[in-house]
């Protein structure tokens, strides 16, 4: 298994695509499956934010995570986003998630950026287990969710 860039496997931007809105669309009511579409096609073209992480094993697709600069338009005022956290029913229950969460923060580490956030409705448990601190509720639309951050220490010169 390994993890990789969506632009080096745009094939995988429509199933995605499918798999997020399947799993996210009735949180926000204003985001069409055309709408995941468009994201992740134009994500399928980036190695800088926003863009999306694949893992695959050989080329089956498994999971994503992405990275965002806006995730709700309720939360513009933060910035930039871990979303889109999914790993695949039957390969879950593996570590595979929290590997994708490792990998996006380290490429946002990279990337030179100080500080992540997320929004959850359900999994504050797993993201605490891997850090990150909870901030409060909010609503996005009617739904509340749990809202998140990580601080990214910089990377270290090279010697």
């Amino acid at each position: 298994m390994r993890i990789d860039f969506l632009a080096d496997h745009p094939q995988h931007a429509l199933t995605l695509a499918r798999w997020h809105h399947r799993e996210w669309g009735a949180l926000m009511r204003d985001w069409s499956h055309g709408d995941a579409e468009r994201e992740l096609t134009g994500h399928a073209t980036r190695r800088t934010i926003p863009t999306t992480l694949v893992l695959l094993d050989d080329d089956a697709l498994l999971g994503s995570v992405s990275l965002l600069d806006d995730d709700a338009s309720q939360f513009r005022d933060l910035s930039p986003w871990l979303a889109n956290l999914f790993v695949a029913p039957p390969a879950r229950g593996r570590g595979l998630g929290a590997g994708l969460v490792g990998a996006a923060q380290n490429l946002a580490r990279e990337l030179g950026v100080p500080r992540l956030y997320l929004f959850t409705p359900e999994h504050l448990d797993f993201y605490q287990r891997l850090g990150w601190q909870r901030l409060g509720e909010r609503l996005l639309d009617a739904h509340p969710v749990s809202l998140m951050a990580i601080d990214l220490a910089p990377l270290e010169p090279a010697r």
